[in-house]
């Protein structure tokens, strides 16, 4: 091999290794553009949203032009995989529905969309082009980068009148609670492919994660790794037993915390936080649902739709089947399910391993974290990350398909 082509060749691959990272940064450091347009540069918040948008579409022309050439697998092929498929129904759906959707700025809604699109096509033509291991595991350590840095800000952010981390305006604690679970399960997935150095991080997140107290997701993320270290045999009972006590360490230092939060929660009235509030607002989505139960209001149909509950505007339902009910109707119910069911079926078919475990922990995580919350535009489990797994398993059968044609 000429010095020239090997100097290609370590382009190459250090390309495949940086976009991907990258793209994994942004998506998860993305939920923080807001904030520091606002609080660092004194912006309008409309500025962060649109910064956000179109790094979205800048990273989509990136890949397209990284991504031009011959093909390892082609679009047609990839289609071939059952949860994938449905990705693509989402997206088509979701699409179509801005001709009728209730939004109070369809251009506004129209933008959200192509955000939310080019995030699935983005993985999509890297999965195509570059090895399925590469862009797996960088786009998840970019992930897993992009959430420790929203946490180390979220971490110098002057806390919230109800202790939690966040700002009252412009990010909430259950987003930052969900950017570090989710991370965090990134994370597990790095360091179970022999990336230890990804323990440190993990720690990081974990602590930032009980500090957010977004309590529906720290209670989603408790049961779902009870079920992965029950279920994971390469975890030494040793292991197990350090992570319990290290966990058990851990509330203990935050219990001061966790009472003065609990004296404010149970005093919060009705407020959108409790329990109360989140049943009146499943009541009042619940009624509007029924207006168009077969397709719904469509998408970015919930707020300045949705009537305010005092001063709380709601973004979404707070409950991810009832979200996709009243966004989409019957139709948003069926194709929930059927992404969640196929890409459990996905995983079931796997042989026993860590990954095994920790995917369908996953799939647990975003089940329970459902029942009282979820996305303003995505699901709970990401179309892109549904479109990343269901695709990177598949590859290793397609390709050999291909070759056989």
């Amino acid at each position: 091999m000429s010095v020239a082509t090997m100097g290609s060749v370590v382009i190459d691959r250090s390309s495949a290794n940086v976009l991907p990272g990258l793209l994994g940064f942004f998506f998860s450091f993305r939920l923080i553009l807001i904030l520091l347009s606002v609080r660092a540069f004194l912006a309008d918040p409309q500025l962060g949203v649109e910064i956000s948008i179109a790094s979205n579409l800048l990273f989509l022309a990136v890949v397209i032009f990284h991504s031009m050439g011959p093909a390892a697998l082609t679009f047609r092929t990839l289609t071939q995989i059952t949860c994938f498929r449905w990705v693509l129904v989402f997206v088509g759906f979701s699409l179509c529905s801005l001709i009728w959707t209730a939004a109070v700025s369809v251009p506004a809604a129209a933008a959200y969309w192509s955000a939310m699109a080019a995030d699935v096509f983005c993985v999509v033509l890297l999965l195509r082009t570059d090895s399925e291991e590469s862009v797996t595991s960088s786009l998840m350590a970019g992930y897993v980068a992009g959430a420790c840095g929203v946490a180390l800000i979220a971490w110098i952010l002057p806390a919230e009148y109800d202790l939690r981390l966040g700002d009252e305006e412009l990010l909430g604690p259950n987003q930052i609670g969900f950017a570090c679970a989710f991370a965090l399960f990134l994370a597990q997935y790095l360091i179970n492919n022999g990336r230890k150095i990804w323990k440190l991080p993990a720690a990081f997140l974990a602590i930032t994660l009980l500090r957010s107290l977004s309590k529906t997701t720290i209670i989603a993320f408790v049961v779902a790794e009870a079920f992965i270290l029950a279920k994971d045999a390469t975890i030494s009972k040793r292991t197990k037993v350090m992570l319990w006590v290290g966990a058990g360490l851990v509330v203990a230092a935050f219990w001061n915390l966790l009472g003065d939060y609990y004296e404010v929660y149970t005093n919060a009235g009705n407020q959108s936080e409790t329990l109360t509030g989140r049943i009146g607002i499943w009541a009042v989505i619940l009624d509007l649902a029924f207006e168009h139960p077969w397709i719904g209001h469509g998408f970015h149909s919930v707020w300045k739709v949705v009537p305010s509950f005092g001063d709380f505007e709601p973004r979404h339902a707070h409950n991810e089947l009832l979200q996709q009910f009243y966004t989409y109707g019957v139709a948003g119910v069926l194709m929930l399910v059927m992404l969640y069911t196929s890409f459990y079926r996905q995983i079931r078919k796997l042989p026993s391993s860590p990954t095994r475990t920790l995917f369908l922990g996953m799939l647990i995580f975003v089940i329970v974290r459902g029942l009282a919350d979820t996305e303003v535009f995505d699901l709970s489990l990401p179309l892109w990350f549904l479109a990343l797994i269901s695709l990177s398993l598949a590859a290793p059968q397609l390709r050999a398909r291909e070759g056989r044609l």
